[in-house]
């Protein structure tokens, strides 16, 4: 009596294990197709067979049957009878194992697409850098230009400032040549005038001196004669 009542706590508790709540979501166990059927007995007409993994709600249970709505399976979703005991609340391994090697697809298609925006990344830092590197050389280039040229306005603005100086240095200069010129020219004009004066007064002194003497030439020959 007492292995009886152990075995029937056994069955109930393994029961109560395989058996999913009201309103859960439950799967076919892996590796089966079960039959789902009109109503909670094998002598019920056979509406489908549902694979592995094909998710189920269960909406009630009576003794080793459940009764079941197909998900995923049209509007209104099929109803039927299944067998508690094909039923498991985790997601098959099988269903599973699909699942993570298409995660496990996706995450090396990601991984490659990362790798090759990775490499393209390093190229386009090895060209910055490079594009880096020239525009500082030209910068380093263009600055020692703006020194040299710098360097070179200064000493322009130099030579402009002595240029200026010695343009009216020279143009004081060319003004007084030109003045001692005039002078000169004034000057020698009148020494001319001085000159031609002065021959005209001793070429009027010589003919006064001739008539004066032609005069006492005459005078004496008339005192001989």
């Amino acid at each position: 009596m007492k292995k009886a009542l152990l075995g029937l706590g056994v069955f109930l508790c393994i029961v109560a294990f395989w058996t999913p709540s009201f309103g859960a979501t439950a799967y076919v166990t892996d590796s089966f197709k079960i039959t789902l059927r009109t109503g909670p007995s094998t002598e019920n007409k056979i509406v489908s067979l549902l694979p592995s993994g094909q998710p189920l709600e269960v909406m009630e249970t009576e003794g080793d049957w459940s009764h079941v709505k197909v998900l995923g399976k049209g509007e209104p979703p099929p109803e039927g009878w299944v067998l508690s005991r094909y039923l498991v609340e985790r997601l098959p391994w099988k269903k599973q194992a699909k699942t993570l090697r298409a995660e496990n697809l996706r995450l090396k298609d990601k991984l490659n697409q990362i790798q090759k925006n990775l490499l393209e990344l390093k190229q386009e830092n090895s060209d910055l850098k490079k594009q880096l590197d020239d525009t500082t050389k030209a910068f380093k280039d263009v600055s020692s230009r703006y020194k040299s040229l710098r360097q070179g306005a200064a000493d322009y603005l130099k030579l402009k400032e002595k240029y200026a100086v010695l343009k009216q240095e020279m143009e004081k200069s060319q003004s007084e040549i030109e003045r001692l010129t005039r002078e000169n020219n004034q000057y020698r004009y009148s020494e001319k005038k001085k000159w031609f004066a002065l021959g005209a007064l001793v070429l009027l002194c010589g003919l006064l001196i001739g008539i004066i003497i032609g005069r006492q030439q005459r005078k004496r020959r008339s005192y001989l004669y």
